[in-house]
């Protein structure tokens, strides 16, 4: 029997966040229905953030009102403050998300805070959450190299995770958010952060900017990781990230998967279909 691998499809909010053309709502719910298909156990669908600074989100309520919901998925959400997660948890979410930064220049171009500051207030978020009994997601962002600041120190990373971890985070995903990491920074940073977390507790989030997305990931299934973050079609990119190219691509990442002998419970031909409907939401609709 192949060892599980699984895959969480983050194209409905990570990877649709920063296109320039406002997507209709019912595309979006469209996308998600047909990602609902194809066998993932969880689908990153909205961020109730500030509409002034994500437009393209503004719609999170109704997207998650809208979707079919279908028995072994869940529904995730970035919820940055309360006024996120209460907005969220009225609209059904399944799990939601927080994010931090590894590096102070991304933190206060991404957040508006220091990086003490962005964990202070995610505190009380997760803290609801876990008394809710929701999961909660901990994202940590440049966790290689930041668009600001540079290379970023392994230990760094690793203390942020910890910080997330201490209040409650069930989960953290390690983003290359500019996709600069090299398989020996991905080593590096892994190997701090697996001193402070087990390795069942860690995601891979990697852009194939440079188009090492894939070695990255196999530097991380060495290290046991077995959860990755993709978009499907490749979309993606950050809005405060300079020169961030889009998620590492779903149809890819599942064949990688599947070639080196893990099972990742995936429909291929529908995830093709969710990757073709999303290239044409970025064209421009079909």
């Amino acid at each position: 029997m192949p060892e599980t691998a699984e895959i969480v499809e983050v194209g409905p909010r990570d990877g649709l966040q920063n296109e320039a053309r406002l997507i209709p709502t019912e595309e979006k719910i469209a996308l998600v229905d047909l990602l609902s298909c194809a066998g993932f156990r969880r689908i990153e669908v909205a961020s109730f953030v500030s509409p002034k600074w994500v437009p393209q989100m503004a719609d999170g309520a109704e997207v998650l009102s809208g979707i079919q919901r279908w028995d072994g998925v869940r529904y995730m959400a970035l919820t940055p403050n309360m006024r996120g997660y209460d907005g969220a948890k009225a609209a059904g979410v399944d799990q939601v998300a927080v994010f931090a930064s590894a590096s102070e220049g991304f933190s206060k171009a991404n957040l508006n805070a220091s990086i003490p500051e962005s964990l202070e207030r995610f505190e009380e978020v997760v803290r609801t959450a876990k008394a809710d009994g929701l999961s909660v997601r901990g994202y940590v962002s440049c966790v290689t190299d930041c668009p600001f600041d540079g290379a970023v120190a392994p230990t760094e990373v690793a203390k942020v995770s910890a910080a997330l971890l201490a209040m409650g985070c069930d989960e953290i995903s390690l983003g290359d958010t500019i996709g600069r990491g090299t398989p020996d920074a991905v080593d590096a940073m892994l190997a701090a952060v697996l001193q402070v977390a087990e390795m069942d507790m860690l995601a891979g989030h990697f852009h194939d900017t440079s188009g090492l997305a894939l070695e990255n990931v196999d530097v991380a299934l060495e290290r046991g990781l077995r959860i990755f973050d993709s978009a499907v079609g490749g979309l993606g990119g950050c809005p405060y990230a300079p020169g961030a190219a889009g998620n590492l691509a779903t149809e890819k990442l599942d064949a990688h998967l599947v070639t080196r002998g893990y099972h990742t419970g995936l429909q291929r031909h529908f995830v093709a279909k969710a990757g073709r409907m999303a290239k044409e939401m970025r064209n421009g609709g079909g």
